[in-house]
């Protein structure tokens, strides 16, 4: 039997169905002010997030209510990724990324195969005293990348998000302490996105 708390999205699918799995869903919003709203993060929840762990793409796991309403999300795979050695800033840094990564010395960055968050939001459409807060879903998340690390080992984790001071504040602030390594322009979404990692 399912309870609150951090729970698969496929394991909502086992239990309710897809179709009242998609409902439930439903009732998620990232409108985070009036006429503000992350449109990709919250269709990928209703729209995308169960086909993909059905692939094995990524699996989405959603925090819960006791009635089951998402209270809010985050999507987890792994993904190869290129670290600038200029973003190490300190010896010990260096010396960390030496322990899961391969130096590429014409491109002057590390090569690691890192847990990547793909997708991180909590529920607007919950009142605001109510909603969970940005630093539990995060360390929801990390708590799940470490049990998956004491599997099959790996020590990076690294993220995307919109080139934003805030959000950039949010992910570098204690107890994210995620720092910069980089920047990607997607051309699909007109959007430059900043790019953050930590070790686990």
């Amino acid at each position: 039997m399912l309870k609150k708390g951090i729970v698969p999205i496929l394991d909502l699918v086992e239990m309710f169905g897809e179709d009242y799995t998609r409902e439930i869903l439903s009732d998620f919003s990232c409108e985070y002010a009036e006429g503000m709203r992350n449109d990709g993060v919250e269709q990928f929840l209703k729209k995308s997030a169960i086909d993909f762990a059905k692939r094995k793409m990524s699996i989405t796991y959603v925090i819960t209510d006791d009635a089951f309403h998402p209270r809010g999300y985050f999507t987890l795979t792994h993904k190869p990724v290129a670290i600038p050695a200029r973003a190490l800033k300190s010896k010990t840094a260096q010396r960390k990324m030496e322990r899961h990564a391969k130096y590429d010395e014409a491109l002057d960055a590390y090569n690691v195969s890192a847990f990547l968050i793909a997708q991180f939001s909590k529920n607007y459409n919950i009142p605001e005293d109510e909603r969970i807060s940005g630093a539990e879903l995060m360390c929801y998340a990390l708590a799940i990348i470490e049990q998956v690390q004491r599997m099959i080992g790996g020590g990076v984790v690294f993220l995307e998000c919109e080139d934003n001071q805030e959000l950039i504040d949010f992910y570098t602030a204690d107890p994210n302490t995620f720092f910069l390594f980089g920047d990607r322009f997607c051309v699909e979404d007109d959007v430059t996105y900043a790019q953050l990692m930590r070790f686990l």
